[in-house]
């Protein structure tokens, strides 16, 4: 039998290894840590070791929090607002209704002046306690009517303003209309009437 021919060896090109210091260095620069590592660094206890300090220290921030939007209503102080009064709109119908002299404010007095005269007039003069029935019905007429020019007025000015009346803006400005000015939160920003939003 023919012996076989012993096949060479396959030849390797001398080739250099490359150092990992040659070029740019690649990565974060850090081990990447193992999971356990890392679970429990994102975790936090459900229950903080001391409850009563936890619980001091969540009562504290909320105290601040609270004299932060009372201050803020006296001011009118814009980040700390409730998020019903926050924004442009909110500001500029504030200020329409408290420059407007508005029926709705006064109601309140006029309601208990005829409250008062309908017991006194009742048992003197029957005709006279039916006579303010009567005129308290016209006063709460004449009180809505001026809330819908008020609110018309109103929206037009938004929609030229903002082109935009946003879902609970009316309401939001009735409401205002029919509180006393005094007791109105935020307060108002002058303390006179006729000082109207640009």
């Amino acid at each position: 039998m023919p012996k076989r021919e012993k096949t060479p060896e396959a030849v390797t090109p001398d080739v250099e290894p490359v150092s990992a210091t040659d070029g740019a260095i690649s990565g974060k620069g850090r081990p990447t840590p193992k999971r356990k590592q890392a679970e429990a660094a994102n975790k936090r206890p459900l229950v903080p070791n001391d409850r009563r300090a936890a619980a001091k220290a969540s009562k504290e921030k909320n105290r601040e929090a609270r004299l932060r939007q009372q201050h803020a209503l006296q001011t009118g102080d814009e980040r700390y607002l409730p998020p019903r009064d926050k924004g442009p709109q909110r500001r500029y119908v504030r200020d329409y209704v408290d420059a407007r002299w508005n029926l709705g404010e006064y109601f309140l007095f006029i309601a208990m002046l005829s409250l008062v005269g309908m017991i006194v007039t009742s048992a003197v003069a029957p005709s006279a306690a039916t006579i303010i029935v009567v005129v308290l019905y016209a006063l709460v007429l004449a009180t809505i009517l001026d809330a819908v020019f008020m609110w018309r007025g109103l929206k037009r000015k938004l929609l030229a303003k903002f082109d935009d009346v946003p879902s609970g803006t009316m309401m939001y400005a009735v409401t205002r209309a029919f509180q006393i000015r005094r007791a109105r939160l935020p307060k108002p920003q002058h303390k006179k009437h006729g000082h109207y939003p640009a």
